[in-house]
Order: C-alpha cells, then sequence, then structure tokens
C-alpha cells in the first residue's frame, strides 16, 4: 500500500517546475491528483504520466473561475504552488502593472485557492494544505522588494491559518526554498534566458524534485504529527544575498 493511497490532492501551478514535480512525487505515492494551471497543453501531457490525474484550467486569481473549476472535487490535500516573480528593479524603478500581477498571483491566488479547499477540509476534520513560500519570505534582497513582500505575505497567511484552524484536524505546511531550478528566473528576466542562466552560474542549484521530496515528507508523516516549517537551500546559497560561486 502506498502512503497517500485514497488521497485527493490538488497542485495549483503543476504546469512546470516544482508543481509538476510535486504533482509527480504524490502520484507515485497513490494520490490521486488535480493539476491546475494556466497551461493546459502542458497539464494534460503531465496527466497522461499519473495514473487518474485530471487536469482542470484555472488562473489563481481569478476567484469565481476557480471556484468553477473546482466544484465538486473533495480535497483532503492541497499544495498551492501557483506563483512568479517580475522584475529586479528598485522599488522606486518599478512598474505598477507588473507589481499588481505578482500580488494578485502570489496573495490573491493562494487566499483563493484557499478559500475552495480549506473549508472542507475543516468541516472534514482532517487535510494537508502545503504553501510553497521561499526564503524571499524570511528577508529581503536588493531588486526583491514586491516579490519578497508577498512571500512575507504567505508566511504570515500560513502562520494565520494554524492559528485560526487549531484543533480542526487539518495540518499546515510552509516549504521554504532558496535557489531552484525552474523558469522563474526566466519569467522574472521577462523572458530573458542569458540573464536567467546567469543566476545560477558557477554554482548548483536545487532541483525541483528536491522541493516535492520535502513536500511529500511532510504530509506522509502521522497524523499526529504536523512538520509546520521547511527552510531548504542549496548547499553553495548561505542566505538570499550570499552564494558560493566556482570561477
Amino acid at each position: 500500500m502506498t502512503r497517500l493511497e485514497n488521497r485527493l490532492a490538488l497542485v495549483t501551478g503543476a504546469s512546470a517546475g516544482i508543481g509538476a514535480a510535486t504533482a509527480r512525487a504524490l502520484a507515485q505515492e497513490g494520490a490521486r491528483v488535480v493539476l491546475a494551471a494556466r497551461r493546459m497543453d502542458r497539464l494534460e501531457a503531465l496527466a497522461q504520466e499519473l495514473p487518474g490525474a485530471l487536469a482542470v484550467k484555472i488562473d489563481v486569481r481569478d476567484a469565481a473561475g476557480l471556484a468553477r473549476a473546482l466544484d465538486g472535487f473533495d480535497f483532503d490535500l492541497a499544495v498551492l504552488s501557483a506563483g512568479m516573480a517580475r522584475g529586479t528593479e528598485p522599488l522606486h524603478e518599478g512598474e505598477p502593472d507588473e507589481w499588481q500581477e505578482v500580488v494578485d498571483t502570489n496573495i490573491m491566488g493562494v487566499l483563493n485557492s484557499l478559500k475552495v479547499v480549506l473549508p472542507p477540509m475543516v468541516a472534514a476534520g482532517r487535510g494537508d494544505l502545503v504553501f510553497l513560500g521561499s526564503v524571499a519570505g524570511r528577508a529581503v534582497y536588493p531588486g526583491g522588494n514586491v516579490y519578497c513582500a508577498t512571500k512575507h505575505a504567505v508566511r504570515a497567511i500560513y502562520e494565520s491559518a494554524r492559528v485560526d484552524a487549531v484543533g480542526s484536524g487539518v495540518r499546515f505546511c510552509t516549504v521554504d526554498p532558496g535557489m531552484v531550478r525552474t523558469d522563474f528566473s526566466r519569467v522574472r528576466f521577462r523572458g530573458d534566458q542569458a540573464a536567467a542562466d546567469a543566476v545560477s552560474r558557477g554554482m548548483t542549484p536545487m532541483a525541483p524534485e528536491d522541493v516535492a521530496d520535502a513536500i511529500l515528507y511532510a504530509v506522509t508523516r502521522p497524523a499526529h504529527v504536523n512538520v509546520g516549517e521547511i527552510v531548504l537551500w542549496a548547499s553553495a546559497q548561505a542566505s538570499c544575498t550570499m552564494v558560493h560561486r566556482d570561477a
């Protein structure tokens, strides 16, 4: 018997990176996974790999659309991994439209998703809700500004959920990685792949599977154990601003 057999899991941001890796890890342990993101072609390709998986097109920024798309599902496990950053300019040089995009995705997207999945878990008296945070939610760094602010907000939402739902039987976890090799930097640099590649030049970042493994650990503990916070660093990364790079 696999450890997540008979569990129904939602993974947002499942079309790539950490979300896709997490979906694979959960499915390998027996969970039936609902893959949620905007890029339906990628979701459908991933669903073909995973027994029983279902692809659902959603935009986490659209509360009403998200609720409609997920109506009727009885999730007892959810990993809220949809998130993004845009730009590295100093705060006073930033673009308000891009700030809004990051805030809507990283904060409202988490809240919109939580509003759908958490009430049924509380009513059922069981469930696992995992937030994909970041070390940027624990410290700021030059050019991080609004992105860091959103990840600090996610950390506050995680802590608030734990307090507000204490005794409900629902477990809450935030997994906060440092440098991971995904499309994150390419999106942040507005499609500039060379700039994205430079972020990890001379060092070895984590892989999405490393983060997925940590998430899997948290949700497969005995029911009386709640792994609340996991912080992951690449071995060459000491902080948000200090990275050892080979010459």
